[in-house]
């Protein structure tokens, strides 16, 4: 229910932002105002914009497919809006090396869930590492996230294609070392797992 709600808030305020420029201008991250005008609010509703409707869809699309695990695991571990909680957090997180890197950049801008919702794959991907992903041909989670990881670091380090690969990075290392700081067994059966081949 709450991944539902968060990806009905987001289409919303994505949609207004759509149409009212002024409104995304006042949500992105853009550095320099968290920085000197300390609007801190940046680096969380920066999460809940996105550049057109493909950006937002695929997203969502992800957050709802893998957020409902996690969002039920988290209720268990640590109360019912602890995805909530996770998923917010794991958006400042994400973000955090970015604005860091820009923090003096007036030029440089930054917007989508991105950062939240790799962190939301990740910890996916930690409890089920054998879970096929299609994209579109399917591929296991585990070796997905490898292959994620490896392109991501790459474009990062590349630059050129206005997408915050830090970002991806950021979120997916969050969300995999929330889980273990949660319920640290999580490595172990995540090891486990990787021994026992389990395609679904």
């Amino acid at each position: 229910m709450l991944t539902l709600i968060l990806i009905a808030v987001t289409v919303l305020v994505s949609w207004q932002a759509f149409n009212k420029p002024k409104l995304l201008h006042r949500l992105i991250l853009w550095p320099p105002a968290v920085e000197r005008q300390r609007q801190y609010e940046r680096l969380l509703t920066h999460g809940f914009i996105h550049a057109d409707w493909q950006h937002l869809l695929f997203n969502m699309i992800t957050l709802y497919f893998f957020g409902r695990l996690i969002e039920q695991v988290l209720a268990q571990m640590i109360g019912p809006l602890g995805f909530v909680f996770f998923y917010l957090t794991a958006i400042v997180v994400a973000i955090l090396p970015t604005y860091l890197r820009h923090r003096n950049d007036a030029n440089y801008s930054s917007l989508g869930a991105s950062g939240g919702v790799s962190a939301v794959l990740f910890a996916y991907i930690l409890l089920q590492p054998w879970t096929l992903i299609f994209i579109p041909i399917p591929v296991p989670a585990v070796l997905y996230a490898v292959g994620y990881v490896g392109y991501s670091f790459w474009m990062d380090r590349r630059g050129g294609d206005n997408v915050n690969h830090s970002a991806h990075l950021s979120g997916a290392i969050y969300g995999v070392l929330f889980m273990l700081l949660m319920e640290p067994r999580l490595g172990g059966y995540f090891l486990q797992q990787l021994t026992s081949p389990n395609f679904r």
